[in-house]
């Protein structure tokens, strides 16, 4: 039995609409899903993921499958990027949202990454990085 890849993860969020527009500010797409009983559910997408974002406040009411102990502001992502970073720096700029370290290298999964790194308004510590190929010094 081989796991290949991932779905979707869930962020636990204080404020669902100031979630939403800071994902949408990084390109993502927000979309809301209404059940059969009346129930929503929000989701950002970018390229074939998505975050579903469980407002915190509706834990163990509307939400009731979750993790043992969800909370807001702990988790750390990398989201891989084809743009220059110098392109996503000035888009955080143009909306205010702090770097708060980067560019720096790293090691991803695969390669070595050249990252920025950003908080959500949840405190979610946020890495945006570019591939850097074996041997590649620039």
């Amino acid at each position: 039995m081989t796991l290949l890849d991932f779905d979707h993860m869930v962020l636990t969020v204080r404020d669902l609409q100031r979630s939403i527009a800071f994902y949408e500010q990084l390109g993502m797409q927000h979309k809301k899903f209404t059940y059969n009983d009346g129930r929503e559910r929000h989701a950002v997408y970018f390229g074939n993921r998505k975050i579903n974002l469980h407002p915190l406040d509706k834990i163990g009411t509307e939400y009731v499958l979750v993790a043992e102990k969800p909370t807001s502001g702990s988790a750390d992502i990398c989201f891989l990027t084809e743009d220059p970073l110098d392109t996503w720096m000035d888009l955080l700029a143009k909306h205010e949202i702090p770097i708060i370290e980067g560019p720096v290298e790293r090691h991803g999964a695969v390669h070595g990454l050249l990252s920025i790194y950003i908080r959500d308004p949840d405190g979610n510590l946020l890495e945006i990085a570019n591939k850097r190929e074996a041997g590649s010094d620039d």
